[in-house]
């Protein structure tokens, strides 16, 4: 009997050993393939200078980029734990997204916070006869954006908030910060959006539209 529980304990040890290294592998080749994609967004505006990974599912790269838009950047992606079988059931459970997050530091500090969130939501009724269903319908209505700024008295003006709302909105960003201390400026993407080459190029340029933009509103 003990051996029998001696056997099942190596075999289990072992087929855990074995998921750990094929599933680090596999994060570390998306991993590479990620920041191929990112090279290529970059070509002729940046280039990576180093990268390392922080555990086996989070990837941060230092970019180097000529213009004065941008100092101090870098990117992390964030990966589903593959290697730990329970984290990524739980992130399996929780849709969480791989995602690439940009950072930098900008021309000038904000004088200000931002933070712009993206969310969609939907809703469906759950089988409602027709009969009851003229009692349960729904008036579904689309929302403006919503703004959250420590700002005692805000303009109404073109500035780098609405810039970072509309950037947002045509690139499917689901975040953008901006913030007095470094980084002063971060946006996180989805990281498979960034495989189709002229969507990554497009993400870069609406980083620099949104940067642009701040900079002329401190001004």
């Amino acid at each position: 009997m003990e051996r029998l529980l001696l056997i099942d304990v190596v075999a289990s040890v072992a087929v855990l050993a074995l998921w750990y290294v094929v599933f680090s592998h596999y994060n570390r080749k998306k991993g590479a393939a990620a920041l191929r994609w990112v090279q290529n967004a970059c070509a002729g505006k940046g280039r990576i200078l180093e990268s390392r990974w922080m555990g086996n599912s989070r990837l941060q790269a230092r970019i180097h980029f000529p213009s004065r838009w941008f100092e101090n950047a870098r990117v992390t992606m964030k990966f589903r734990p593959r290697a730990v079988p329970i984290q990524w059931l739980m992130s399996c459970w929780h849709k969480q997204k791989e995602t690439l997050t940009f950072e930098a530091d900008l021309d000038g500090s904000p004088s200000f916070q931002l933070e712009v969130m993206r969310h969609r939501w939907c809703a469906h009724n759950r089988g409602v006869s027709s009969r009851k269903r003229d009692d349960r319908e729904w008036d579904i209505y689309e929302p403006g954006p919503v703004i959250l700024t420590t700002r005692t008295h805000w303009k109404q003006d073109p500035s780098a908030e609405l810039n970072a709302l509309m950037s947002a909105r045509r690139q499917d960003i689901l975040q953008v910060h901006f913030r007095p201390e470094s980084p002063q400026f971060s946006a996180t993407v989805r990281l498979d959006a960034l495989a189709d080459p002229n969507a990554a190029a497009e993400f870069v340029s609406a980083l620099r539209e949104i940067a642009a933009g701040a900079s002329t509103h401190r001004q």
